[in-house]
């Protein structure tokens, strides 16, 4: 069973400017920004999300998961960094993450 958590703040791309100011190399500030509408509670579905240097840690229902912003191995562009961080994070907590239409989902992994 799928679960929407929320949905992407578009505003979030603008600190990501080349004038704006951010010397982090991952857009620390566009992170923090991106990461706010994912701390929701839909029915039973919680998610709270936290940037913590390179860390992003998620936890879901009461498990916690850590992903890890990895610049050289996966992308210098911190939107792909981003999602593969979460989709780590939610992986690591037991979930599967996925981004559609600019709306968070996330889905409990099957159990072999």
């Amino acid at each position: 069973m799928k679960f929407k958590v929320g949905n992407e703040d578009a505003s979030a791309e603008v600190k990501l400017a080349a004038d704006y100011p951010d010397n982090s190399g991952i857009g620390v500030h566009y992170i923090d920004q991106y990461l706010k509408p994912l701390n929701a509670k839909a029915d039973d579905f919680e998610v709270k999300a936290k940037r913590r240097g390179l860390k992003i840690s998620l936890k879901i229902n009461g498990t916690v998961g850590s992903g890890l912003m990895r610049r050289l191995d996966i992308s210098e562009d911190p939107k792909i960094m981003l999602q593969a961080a979460l989709k780590e994070a939610a992986k690591n907590a037991g979930y599967k993450y996925t981004l559609e239409e600019r709306a968070f989902f996330f889905e409990p992994l099957q159990v072999t």
